[in-house]
C-alpha cells in the first residue's frame, strides 16, 4: 500500500543582526532549504526570548514552507544572545524588560523585521506575525502595521490590562480599529494572566471594531504550547499549528518559486 505524506521540508537556521532605531536586533531566520521565494512569519517569544521551546515551534513552522524570523525581543535591554531560564529569575528578569520597553519600539522593530524580509531574494515578500504570551501580544501589535496580512495571537497578555508603556492614545488595545488584516485569538480559560473579564474586554472590542477576526477559547493554562513543564499540552498544540499553518497559506498566498 502507498501512502502519500505531505510534503515537509528540511529546514536551515541562520542568525542575523538587524539595524533598528535602538540597536542591533539578533534575529533567528529559519527557512527550507530548497530554493525558492516564501511568505514570512514573524514569530514573537515569550518574555524569555529564543529558548529551546521558542526555537522548536519555529522550526516547526519553517518545515511547512515558511520564512520564520525569531527576533529578541527585548533586544535594547540585554546582550545580544540572551536567553532567560523557565525560573523566577528568568521571570523577574523577562517582567521588568516587559514593563520597561515602550511599545513604539516594538513597533519599529517590526517594522525592521519587515524591511529585512523586503530585501532576501528567498521571501516572497509576503509577511504574516504570530506569538505566544507577551509574544502574542506584539503579534496583535504588528498586525497594527498594514503591511502584515494575519496575526495569529496565543494567550496574548497585557492587551485587556494596558501594563505595557506606551504614548497617550497609543495602547494596543485602543488601536484595535487599526488591524486591517485577518486575526486570529486563542486563549486557555484556565490562563489567570488573562482572565474571563479580560477576555470579555478583548471580544467585545473586536465586535465594536469590526475587524477581521476570529475567536478561540479551549481548555487549557497560560503556555500551553511549550513543550517543556507541566502545563504542555501536546494534542491541543499540534491542533494549534494546523490552525496557524493553515491560515497563513491562505492569507499569505503561499506560492514559491
Amino acid at each position: 500500500m502507498l501512502i502519500l505524506l505531505s510534503a515537509f521540508m528540511i529546514i536551515q537556521h541562520h542568525n542575523a543582526d538587524l539595524p533598528t532605531p535602538t540597536g542591533l536586533m539578533r534575529t533567528t531566520i529559519y527557512r527550507p532549504q530548497a530554493s525558492g521565494q516564501y511568505p514570512t512569519i514573524i514569530f514573537y517569544s515569550e518574555i524569555f526570548q529564543q529558548t529551546a521551546p521558542i526555537a522548536r515551534s519555529a522550526a516547526i513552522l519553517a518545515s511547512h514552507g515558511f520564512v520564520v524570523l525569531v527576533p529578541e525581543v527585548f533586544h535594547e535591554l540585554n546582550p545580544i544572545g540572551t536567553v532567560l531560564t523557565y525560573d523566577d529569575a528568568g521571570k523577574d528578569k523577562g517582567n521588568n524588560d516587559k514593563w520597561t520597553k515602550p511599545l513604539e519600539h516594538h513597533d519599529s522593530d517590526t517594522q525592521s523585521l519587515i524591511d529585512f524580509v523586503k530585501r532576501q531574494s528567498y521571501c516572497s515578500g509576503n509577511v504574516g506575525a504570530m506569538g505566544v504570551c507577551i509574544g502574542g501580544h506584539l503579534a496583535y501589535r504588528a498586525a497594527l502595521n498594514p503591511l502584515i496580512k494575519a496575526a495569529f495571537c496565543l494567550y496574548a497578555t497585557d492587551i485587556h490590562s494596558n501594563t505595557l508603556p506606551a504614548q497617550p492614545g497609543n495602547n494596543s488595545f485602543e488601536r484595535m480599529a487599526d488591524i486591517l488584516g485577518e486575526i486570529h485569538f486563542i486563549w486557555g480559560k484556565q490562563d489567570p494572566h488573562v482572565p474571563q473579564d479580560g477576555r470579555d474586554k478583548i471580544y467585545q472590542q473586536a465586535v465594536r471594531t469590526g475587524i477581521n477576526y476570529q475567536w478561540q477559547e479551549v481548555n487549557a493554562q497560560h503556555a500551553f504550547m511549550r513543550d517543556e513543564g507541566e502545563r504542555y499540552d501536546a494534542a491541543l498544540a499540534i491542533a494549534m499549528y494546523q490552525q496557524a499553518v493553515a491560515l497563513f497559506n491562505r492569507a499569505l498566498a503561499l506560492t514559491h518559486t
